[in-house]
């Protein structure tokens, strides 16, 4: 018996990096972080990454029991989940990803770095569902816990030394892997709306299960 199933643990990891999009998040990182010192924007990046996780694996692990108190479905989660990885990849495709507003007096490794910038609806909704689809077993359930440590380690590569890929990959660079990530995210949220669709046809007997 396979320990971690790598499949699993590779459409996870896809999925989530192309939801978090840690090129894209280089220009904002930069532009928050502006004025700090190489010292606090390591801290900064720390931070801002050890934030997102917690939200993410904190869905992933209550996000069940919170759906049931609330009576709601997943096909619904997973159709609005769908519906708002379609709006944030027109906004990546837009160019419209940084418009994030820097409150003052607030840590910005918090408020919009962590989230909802990094730990996000998207990758939230995202997580909950790859729990579901996991069933449970070990291997799956395994390959959740290393996707969401792998990305950690990417996302905190990518902040930490964002000056250096902003210089190595240049504006047009990180438009480009930007785009790219927009359409990908675009293609898994419409998958996002069929799966729903074809889940809630299922529930009502109009098609039969898979």
């Amino acid at each position: 018996m396979n320990v971690v199933d790598l499949r699993f643990l590779a459409g996870v990891f896809v999925t989530l990096f192309v939801i978090v999009d840690p090129p894209g998040t280089v220009p904002i990182f930069l532009s928050l972080t502006r004025t700090m010192t190489s010292k606090q924007r390591s801290r900064a990046a720390m931070v801002a990454v050890g934030v997102a996780i917690l939200i993410i694996a904190s869905f992933a692990v209550f996000g069940r029991f919170i759906l049931a108190y609330m009576h709601i479905s997943l096909p619904a989660l997973q159709f609005s989940g769908g519906l708002l990885l379609l709006l944030i990849s027109l906004q990546l495709l837009m160019g419209k990803e940084g418009e994030l507003a820097q409150s003052s007096g607030v840590n910005v490794a918090l408020v919009p770095l962590g989230t909802p910038l990094l730990g996000g609806p998207g990758a939230i909704v995202a997580m909950m569902l790859f729990v579901d689809q996991s069933h449970g077993e070990l291997p799956r359930v395994n390959a959740l816990i290393i996707a969401l440590v792998v990305m950690a380690v990417v996302l905190y590569v990518f902040m930490r030394f964002a000056d250096v890929i902003a210089k190595i990959l240049g504006d047009g660079g990180v438009t480009l892997v930007t785009r790219i990530s927009g359409v990908l995210l675009a293609a898994i949220s419409v998958q996002m709306l069929f799966d729903s669709v074809h889940s809630f046809l299922q529930t009502w007997g109009v098609i039969a299960a898979s």
